[in-house]
């Protein structure tokens, strides 16, 4: 969250100045909306608030889901360009809002290592471990702090990536790009003032505060973008609201968007929705924040959201079930995080989401042995039916026992050292990060997630942790199948703000920043084979981008978030991006998006030396795949289509002798030149059929599978046409 400068009499003037501009846009939308709107037979202004289905007696109570609806829909069909420019609020985030107060102090320096000891720390940094992780394929640079306009401090660097753009959000605005790296909205992208203009009646229009977050929903080809928004600064009464926009369309910049608002909690409007997470789960977007009371800034709970994906998708009036989770039933825990899917098979019909924290006590220094995990059941038609964790408290489900950890703080939170300057930067370390990655492959699900923990407490350094839990049949394990504080052979960097993904083969990468006394922080990410030893990130380290300078800004805050995802167009591809600076600064802060992915079969590759580092790296070769011994499958045949519908059919086909699982392609056309995401190379198992969903009505597919096994793939199958039906 970004902190406004303005002082407490400036915060009380303002309000009446908020009370106007927000009668005056409401006045101007009603003026505009014919050119805004260009469908009246759906559109609505914002101060027009659209109902869901009433809620029943069992909800709104103590304890019980709370029900509302949301603000909108708001229907913008013009293009992003076409957007009137209005500049984000000015504001410097002074103070991170956490669990316990912390101080953002950090202790002053202990004694100068021995000149020995810090060239043999050199010697690892200079000359680490021979990586095997391939180079990046391409980076190119993300929004940067004068684009955004808004002098904000962290970035709160997000994105996703879809079958044709890349969409960035930093604090003020999101940025549209092309795949090779060309912004298609603009040089400094759209703010979200303007994007959210017309939600007039809320905040969101014209007082949008940041915590932006993007993601693109692979099932229906849309995208989500959201960011919070209150009149005035903090302290202050707020209200306090959360802004939600969904494309009507694949194409984030000229096709059209659904905006959405709602209150983070109507029941306590002084309440402050702090840290918004996203993900996508086949019956709802969840939606996490933590709760804090505007005016005393004292910490108040957990709200868990979901949000009524289908009718959302179709521009139509939603609601949102909730539930807060006080400080009794969280302990020492916050920031839960909802679990999303990208690669492999969709969660089963009815399984419930995935939420996971880890505590953060009051003082540094606890060794701490748990993730907890919630279970979140929503049910739209009867909200009364909708659970989250146990009791009246909403406690766990589960507290899975882990390897013990020390959460990234001592006495404060600004703890990672940088090349040239006392002045250090925020770990975050008290919280898993996003995203929860959640993956089924052939029946066998998973949930991984990562987190950042301190080493040799309290020197350091920082290590990244990250985990895979089996979570078949939608329960929570006693103990991970894997888990590892990855430090790259204790070479002395400090490594934190991980984010995980991981493709279509069971392959894992993470991103993460890097930083130490002698090196400028950095943008790095390491990764492992699905066939590689358990408990460890076997293919090593490659680096992303090498900082060339800097942040001396005294509030340390960095990041708050970085983001990898998996290109839905081949579900192989990692994207990352992260925060870095070229030139030492205060404040002058840059991102870089990149990608990279593992070779296509997945062999152990030939070791090759990581390359300089430079201010500009180039991409390491990819080492050529060796395949494994075998006998590669024949082909199978296409068989007839069965259950069609409106959205969705069932795919068959033969079965092949060896054959170990089956790849499926869906196009639109005969010839396969563009595919339906994410059914491009899709891996599903070794099954004899698959439901093909998020189709349109009424509307030709092909699809084609092709087996595989050790020994290779076969050659692809014959083509089946099916027509969805209308609805």
């Amino acid at each position: 969250m970004k902190k406004n400068s303005t002082s407490q009499s400036a915060f009380f003037n303002l309000r009446v100045l908020v009370a106007s501009l927000l009668c005056l846009t409401g006045v101007f939308v009603a003026l505009g909306a014919t050119s805004i709107n260009s469908n009246p037979s759906k559109a609505q202004t914002a101060t027009q608030t659209q109902h869901g289905p009433a809620a029943p007696a069992a909800a709104n109570q103590p304890g019980g889901p709370a029900v509302a609806p949301l603000v909108g829909p708001v229907i913008l069909n013009r293009d992003l360009r076409d957007l009137p420019y209005i500049a984000p609020n000015p504001e410097v985030e002074e103070k991170r809002l956490t669990r316990y107060p912390h101080p953002e102090i950090p202790l002053p320096a202990g004694p100068n290592p021995s000149e020995f000891e810090r060239f043999k720390s050199l010697l690892k940094q200079i000359i680490p471990p021979t990586p095997m992780m391939p180079g990046p394929i391409l980076t190119f640079d993300g929004m940067n702090s004068a684009q955004s306009g808004c002098l904000c401090l962290p970035p709160d660097t997000d994105g996703d990536v879809g079958p044709n753009h890349y969409v960035q959000s930093v604090n003020s605005s999101i940025k549209i790009f092309d795949k090779n790296g060309n912004p298609l909205n603009g040089p400094n992208g759209t703010t979200y003032n303007s994007f959210f203009l017309t939600l007039a009646g809320t905040p969101c229009s014209g007082f949008n505060n940041g915590d932006g977050f993007v993601f693109y929903d692979h099932v229906a080809n849309r995208w989500v973008v959201s960011d919070f928004a209150f009149p005035g600064s903090l302290p202050g009464a707020g209200p306090f609201y959360q802004c939600i926009g969904v494309s009507q369309t694949g194409d984030p910049v000229s096709g059209g968007w659904f905006l959405y608002a709602i209150q983070h909690d109507p029941a306590n409007p002084t309440w402050i929705g702090d840290y918004p997470k996203l993900a996508l789960w086949p019956n709802a977007y969840y939606l996490t924040v933590n709760l804090f009371d505007g005016v005393s800034l004292g910490f108040q709970g957990v709200r868990a959201f979901a949000l009524d994906r289908a009718s959302m998708l179709a521009g139509g009036p939603a609601n949102t079930i909730a539930f807060n989770i006080t400080p009794a039933g969280l302990g020492d825990s916050y920031s839960l995080v909802p679990a999303g899917f990208r690669t492999g098979n969709s969660p089963p019909a009815g399984r419930d989401e995935f939420l996971l924290s880890v505590d953060s006590p009051a003082t540094g220094g606890v060794t701490l042995t748990q993730v907890h995990g919630w279970k979140f059941h929503v049910d739209f038609a009867v909200p009364g039916n909708s659970t989250l964790g146990v009791g009246a408290n909403h406690t766990p489900n589960a507290n899975i026992t882990v390897n013990g950890f020390v959460d990234a703080f001592t006495t404060t939170t600004l703890l990672v050292p940088q090349n040239g300057t006392t002045a250090k930067l925020d770990t975050l370390g008290d919280k898993i990060m996003t995203p929860a990655v959640y993956q089924n492959r052939s029946g066998a699900e998973s949930l991984w997630a990562s987190q950042t923990v301190l080493l040799n407490y309290p020197n350091g350094p920082t290590a990244v942790r990250w985990y895979q839990f089996n979570v078949s049949g939608g329960n929570f394990p006693a103990t991970p199948v894997q888990q590892q504080s990855w430090n790259n052979g204790n070479d002395g960097l400090w490594r934190w703000m991980p984010s995980i993904a991981v493709d279509q083969n069971g392959n894992m990468a993470i991103g993460y920043s890097t930083s130490s006394a002698i090196q400028e922080p950095s943008i790095r990410y390491a990764g492992r084979l699905a066939s590689d030893p358990s408990n460890n990130l076997g293919q090593g380290e490659a680096i992303m981008t090498v900082g060339g300078g800097h942040q001396t800004h005294s509030s340390g805050r960095w990041g708050d978030y970085s983001m990898t995802t998996i290109d839905p167009a081949d579900n192989l591809t990692f994207w990352h991006t992260n925060e870095y600076y070229p030139v030492t600064s205060s404040a002058n802060w840059f991102t870089r998006i990149g990608k990279f992915q593992f070779p296509i079969s997945t062999p152990t590759p030939t070791p090759t030396a990581t390359a300089t580092p430079t201010a500009t790296p180039t991409a390491t070769v990819t080492p050529t795949p060796t395949a494994t011994p075998g006998q590669t499958p024949a082909a199978p045949t296409a068989l007839k289509a069965t259950n069609e519908t409106a959205s969705s059919f069932t795919a068959n086909w033969t079965s092949v002798s060896g054959a170990t699982g089956y790849r499926l392609d869906v196009s639109t056309n005969s010839s396969f030149t563009s595919y339906v995401p994410p059914y491009r190379d899709f891996d599903v198992g070794n099954t004899t059929s698959y439901n093909v969903t998020g189709l349109s009505a009424n509307t030709f597919y092909y699809y084609r599978l092709r087996a595989y096994n050790g020994g290779g793939t076969s050659p692809n199958s014959n083509v089946v046409r099916v027509k969805t039906k209308p609805r």
